[in-house]
């Protein structure tokens, strides 16, 4: 093994050599880095390629990535979907993967993916959890890495990624906080801010994985048993924190949503008794009457009331 390698290795979180593992693969030199990396911990590895048709080469992106894997002797599968051009792309694409990928799939992201997806969250106004994403996730093992380490490794032994044009587009907002936003931040900053939101992260997550340790005795309080006079007693970040649980969404693409910071604040004002009831996102409607709380209307009604 190549010094450059083990330096990276040892920045992993791979499971132990030996263990069987699938890889998303789609070519670019993320997940190939992943390939590569995954095979110098000796791991037993099948690769999975999800081909969305979304663009006139997508099928040579499968072919490259058939050939890869038989170059390097590793189990390749190939997964085709259909996603339509159009609004919500990215989501709905997202959604296909993972409906295809064996569960637990490991993926190429790294330190610059985490930093990206801080600052994707922090704009669409998320709170202690958005901002502390794929921390411990151990379907994600490079997320120590930065992205430039992993590319330079994979030029220094000579292997060849795909180029996928559509991480140019400036029409997708992760595009645009990869290219803009985060170089902005630097220049500003008069550093690479990079490494900050993921040590930020890290913080995050201990202080999130705290607060769901105090939280675990007021999860098995459904929605519709609280007594709003006891509620009103608690501090307001546990009463927070237990409607942030209790509200989340379901969409369309079977990801669960968290309410948004205001819907909290809106529901919170139905337990002191400032309002009777507020509208939610997912057509729903809560409500207080006799000082019990009920959660009417969209498609998760009742599994949010557990």
């Amino acid at each position: 093994m190549s010094p450059g390698a083990q330096r990276l290795l040892d920045a992993c979180a791979f499971p132990l050599a030996g263990v069987a593992v699938s890889l998303a693969v789609s070519g670019g030199p993320d997940s190939l880095g992943l390939l590569v990396l995954a095979l110098e911990a000796q791991l037993d590895v099948t690769v999975h390629h999800v081909d969305h048709h979304a663009r006139a080469t997508s099928s040579e992106d499968a072919e490259f990535v058939r050939a890869f894997c038989r170059e390097l002797g590793v189990p390749g599968v190939v997964h085709d979907v259909i996603v339509e051009p159009g609004g919500n792309f990215e989501a709905r694409a997202r959604a296909e993967r993972r409906r295809v990928l064996p569960a637990g799939s490991l993926t190429g992201h790294t330190m610059d993916d985490l930093a990206e997806t801080v600052l994707l969250n922090m704009v669409r106004g998320a709170g202690i959890d958005g901002l502390s994403p794929m921390v411990n996730d151990p379907t994600k093992p490079l997320r120590a890495l930065r992205r430039h380490d992993l590319h330079e490794y994979l030029d220094e032994s000579h292997v060849k990624a795909l180029h996928d044009e559509s991480n140019d587009d400036l029409s997708f907002r992760r595009n645009r906080v990869r290219h803009q936003l985060l170089p902005l931040m630097c220049e500003v900053a008069e550093r690479d801010v990079v490494p900050l939101l993921a040590r930020q992260a890290d913080v995050l997550y201990e202080e999130r994985a705290w607060l769901d340790l105090l939280s675990d005795t007021d999860a098995p309080l459904a929605l519709g048993d609280a007594d709003c006079r006891e509620l009103r007693a608690w501090p307001r970040a546990r009463l927070r924190r237990w409607l942030r649980a209790k509200l989340f969404v379901v969409d369309e693409m079977n990801d669960a949503h968290p309410p948004s910071a205001a819907e909290v604040e809106r529901a919170m004002d139905v337990v002191v008794g400032d309002v009777v009831a507020t509208q939610l996102s997912g057509a729903r409607r809560l409500a207080r009457r006799g000082q019990r709380l009920t959660l009417e209307g969209g498609p998760t009604t009742l599994t949010n009331n557990g």
